[in-house]
């Protein structure tokens, strides 16, 4: 036996593990994360007060998330300019899969309607999954409209109008705002926007009959529908809702290709490792397959909808680009 192959052996031997060794830090993040993930509480901050239905829809998938990780899931409330404080707070937060932001349409948005917002909803976010829809409804005060019980009927009454008619929504900017002014630029009609802050009180006025049209979250008008307070003419959506399954989407009513959906899903920082990315999207697939939570999300008033962190991807920038461009035809700024 040769004792100097020995000696060489354990040479070799050596210089391999030093080189692994050297290597470990330039291995992929994403695999290093893969292998440990998670091995502490997340957090998952919403960007609006508590008691709405992004709120309820961030509560019920932080617990189940949270359930199937084995780890805690914080839900904190950041609210505050449409959401564009608390994204801005997640875009700067460690890419390491532990804060995660619901996004809602009107924070997607926020860019565009607040030269404050420090974030790019595209570039500085990692798409995990869309988690729900949340349909919009063209309402009207039905005592001082009786006669518009449509859209024909709506866009025929405001053009024999000498001045623009009135309509509400939850303020200026927000999804209700720009939604009317979408169909307004597509069906060539006139109405003008009477702007509060916050859906209760321009419902509460739409019902007292000081403005006589709103375009509404349906979460917040549904009850009133129910009552025969408002009467509801159309959703946005270019499928029927549930919860209102004899009302005619807008595109049936002769807009084709009108689409105007207010949605949620969950963000992480630009840079979280993919497969975290495809952990988490694989566990909301399954939490919102199930069958209660589809119900406790429906009586929040929205819809169970999973997308694929590449679908949500193409989402963002879609809507982000379409309703951007109508934005600054509009000239619509935020309040």
């Amino acid at each position: 036996m040769n004792p100097h192959g020995n000696t060489a052996f354990a040479r070799c031997t050596r210089r391999a593990l030093l080189a692994l060794a050297a290597a470990a830090p330039l291995l992929p993040a994403a695999a290093l994360a893969q292998a440990g993930w998670p091995q502490k509480m997340l957090k998952l901050i919403v960007p609006f007060p508590a008691g709405g239905p992004t709120d309820v829809a961030s509560r019920i998938v932080g617990q189940k998330l949270g359930e199937r990780l084995k780890q805690t899931v914080l839900v904190e409330n950041r609210p505050g300019a449409s959401g564009s404080i608390a994204a801005a707070q997640v875009a700067s937060s460690p890419a390491d899969g532990y804060t995660l932001v619901m996004l809602a349409t009107p924070t997607l948005l926020a860019p565009h309607l607040y030269k404050s917002a420090e974030y790019d909803t595209v570039k500085d976010f990692a798409p995990v999954a869309t988690v729900y829809d949340l349909p919009i409804v063209i309402v009207v005060n039905p005592r001082l409209l009786p006669e518009v019980t449509d859209i024909k009927s709506l866009i025929a009454h405001a053009k024999a109008q000498k001045t623009p008619m009135n309509y509400t929504s939850s303020g200026a900017g927000s999804f209700g705002h720009l939604s009317m002014e979408l169909l307004k630029q597509m069906a060539s009609f006139e109405m003008q926007h009477v702007p509060y802050k916050g859906g209760p009180s321009a419902i509460t006025d739409t019902i007292g009959g000081q403005v006589p049209v709103m375009y509404s979250d349906l979460v917040a008008a549904l009850p009133h529908i129910q009552a025969g307070k408002l009467r509801a003419i159309a959703v946005g959506s270019p499928q029927r809702v549930a919860m209102l399954p004899e009302v005619k989407t807008i595109a049936e009513q002769g807009m084709q290709g009108y689409d105007a959906v207010s949605w949620g899903g969950l963000l992480a920082p630009r840079g979280t490792p993919a497969p975290v990315i495809e952990r988490i999207a694989a566990e909301i697939k399954q939490i919102l397959a199930e069958p209660d939570v589809q119900t406790r999300l429906l009586n929040a008033g929205a819809i169970a909808h999973f997308q694929s962190p590449a679908d949500m991807a193409r989402r963002v920038q879609q809507d982000y680009a379409r309703w951007g461009q109508l934005i600054r035809d509009k000239r619509i700024g935020a309040q």
